[in-house]
C-alpha cells in the first residue's frame, strides 16, 4: 500500500511539475516566438472538397462548390492574464483560398512570449484601412486584385468568394451561383470573430503553437440564417448575391463559421 501510494504521489508531482511548467505566470516569460494560425475549411462534418462533392444544405439545396476565399484581417491575441497583443496591422491582412494550400496558414512572427487563451480576427477588410485609398493599402492592394478579391477600387474589397453550382427541389439543371460580401451602398458588413482556445497555445523562443481552426463554410447561407440559392436565380446569370438585405444576414452567419478544434504545442 505504501508503495502504491509512493507511486501515485510521484505521478502526481510530475503532472504539477508539468502543467506549473506550461502555464509560467506570463509576467515570467520573456523573448519572442511564432505562431502558426490554420483555417481548414470544412462543410459541416466533412471536410471540403472543391468542384466534385456535393454538400447538401437544410434547405434541400445541393451545392457543388468551386471556390471559397476569405480575408482575415487585424488579429489580436488575448494571454491567460488578460492582456493582448495586437499583430501589427500593416502585416495582417491575409487571405485564405481553399484552392492554394500555402494560404491556409497564416505565419505570425515576433509575437511575444506567453500563455495565449483567445485570438480575435476580422473577416474582411475594416472601413479604417479602406479608408486610407488606394496607395494606404500597401502591398495588400494588388494581392487581392491577383487574387480577384475586388469588385473594383471604388467597390471595394470582396470579403468572401464563395461560388459553384446549385440544383434544388425547384431548379433541377446544375446552375451557377456567386456569393460575395462586401461594402454595399451604406452598409460595409465588416466584422470580427473571437474564438477561446481548448488550450493554451504557448509562445516560446522554442515552441511555435500551431491553433487548428475548422471553417465551416455551409454558414455562409446556411447558419442562424438561412439563404435559398433558388430565391435568388436569376435565370441565364444563375444565383447572384452580392448586395440587398440578404449580405447583412450573411455577415451576421459568418460569427458563426469559425471553431477552434484544437491547439498544437509543438
Amino acid at each position: 500500500m505504501k508503495f502504491q501510494l509512493k507511486n501515485i504521489l510521484a505521478v502526481v508531482a510530475i503532472a504539477c511539475a508539468l502543467t506549473s511548467c506550461s502555464n509560467d505566470d506570463d509576467t515570467k516569460i520573456t523573448g519572442e516566438g511564432n505562431l502558426k494560425v490554420e483555417f481548414d475549411n470544412v462543410f459541416g462534418d466533412a471536410n471540403l472538397i472543391l468542384d466534385t462533392q456535393i454538400n447538401t444544405t437544410s434547405q434541400s439545396e445541393n451545392l457543388k462548390i468551386s471556390e471559397v476565399k476569405y480575408i482575415i484581417s487585424n488579429i489580436v491575441l488575448t494571454k491567460a492574464d488578460g492582456t493582448t497583443f495586437t499583430y501589427p496591422k500593416s502585416q495582417s491582412y491575409f487571405i485564405v483560398d481553399e484552392a492554394t494550400l500555402s494560404t491556409q496558414v497564416l505565419n505570425l512572427a515576433n509575437i511575444p512570449a506567453g500563455n495565449y487563451t483567445k485570438i480575435k480576427f476580422g473577416i474582411g477588410v475594416d472601413q479604417e484601412q479602406f479608408n486610407l485609398g488606394a496607395t494606404g493599402q500597401g502591398n495588400f492592394l494588388a494581392t487581392a486584385q491577383d487574387a480577384g478579391m475586388m469588385w473594383s477600387w471604388s467597390a471595394g474589397y470582396k470579403f468572401v468568394a464563395f461560388e459553384g453550382t446549385f440544383t434544388s427541389p425547384t431548379v433541377a439543371a446544375a446552375t451557377s451561383f456567386m456569393v460575395h460580401t462586401g461594402q454595399t451602398g451604406t452598409a460595409y458588413n465588416y466584422t470580427e470573430v473571437t474564438l477561446d482556445l481548448p488550450e493554451n497555445a504557448l509562445v516560446r523562443t522554442n515552441i511555435t503553437p500551431q491553433i487548428h481552426i475548422l471553417t465551416d463554410v455551409a454558414h455562409i447561407i446556411d447558419g442562424t440564417n438561412k439563404i435559398k440559392l433558388s430565391n435568388n436565380n436569376m435565370g441565364g446569370m444563375g444565383a447572384m448575391i452580392m448586395g440587398g438585405a440578404n449580405l447583412p444576414l450573411i455577415t451576421a452567419n459568418l460569427s458563426n463559421m469559425f471553431e477552434v478544434d484544437h491547439v498544437h504545442n509543438d
